[in-house]
């Protein structure tokens, strides 16, 4: 006697789409050098900055998480750039077609690749943050610039550089959505979200120094502080600042994915 099996239809639910996204960002190469790379210069400028810090000066002690997170500044350059090229990438190489034939309906595709993206970069660079702290304060141990984990805002502030970095990954990769180019996506987000600002905080307006305070670099900068800065938003105005700005973007690539063909 013989016994068939019988066929089961699989649907396109979230959770396979979102380990389909998994599966897709660690097949990229450039995933796996730019993560490394990443971590490595993080790790290597705290322990350069531990070193080179003058620690002998008689003037106020400054925000430790400084010298620090020194290498984070860099990582919120490079992995949004890393976000903007795992959407636009797809559109350059066609494989989009492939993806959105297999989620038809794709919002999914752009929430997944939103959530897995910002969720790699999160558990990343929270490790990586607690190690440069632990590596710099070898250096700064004894000092005025000495500091602990147990110190007021000190682990607020290394979650504070994980999340901001995160946003601003998920920033870039929804850029790169919305543009479908990752040369434009990039040049958008280093000129017109990094650059811009720091020419336009040095016109004589109280307007502009505002809207330049809630730009998304300064807004990082905020949740990184340990000691408040008169030039750059609190911790929570830091974290709405770039929600708003990774949401809207999010929502606008959306929109035209739901609108524009392939």
């Amino acid at each position: 006697m013989t016994t068939y099996g019988t066929h089961e239809t699989y649907g396109v639910t979230f959770p396979r789409v979102l380990r389909a996204e998994w599966s897709k960002l660690w097949s990229l190469r450039s995933t796996w050098w730019t993560l490394g790379g990443t971590v490595a210069l993080v790790l290597a400028l705290a322990v350069g900055a531990g070193i080179a810090t003058d620690t002998t000066g008689n003037g106020p002690a400054g925000d430790p998480m400084d010298v620090s997170l020194f290498g984070v500044n860099f990582a919120q350059l490079i992995l949004p750039a890393l976000g903007a090229l795992i959407t636009a990438g797809e559109y350059a190489n066609r494989s989009v077609r492939s993806t959105m034939t297999a989620v038809p309906r794709r919002l999914p595709v752009l929430w997944a690749k939103s959530a897995v993206f910002g969720a790699v970069v999160l558990a990343l660079l929270l490790a990586t943050a607690f190690a440069a702290f632990a590596l710099a304060q070898v250096f700064l141990a004894d000092t005025r610039l000495a500091t602990s984990f147990g110190d007021r805002g000190v682990v607020r502030a290394l979650c504070g550089a994980a999340v901001s970095t995160a946003l601003l990954g998920v920033l870039g990769l929804a850029l790169g959505a919305l543009l479908r180019s990752a040369p434009a996506a990039i040049g958008v987000f280093v000129v017109v979200l990094t650059a811009l600002p720091q020419f336009a905080s040095a016109l004589p307006y109280a307007w502009v120094d505002t809207a330049v305070h809630h730009t998304p670099l300064p807004a990082g900068q905020g949740l990184m502080a340990v000691v408040p800065q008169p030039d750059l938003p609190g911790p929570l105005a830091g974290l709405v600042t770039l929600a708003v700005w990774a949401a809207v973007t999010l929502i606008a690539a959306a929109v035209l994915l739901r609108r524009r063909d392939v």
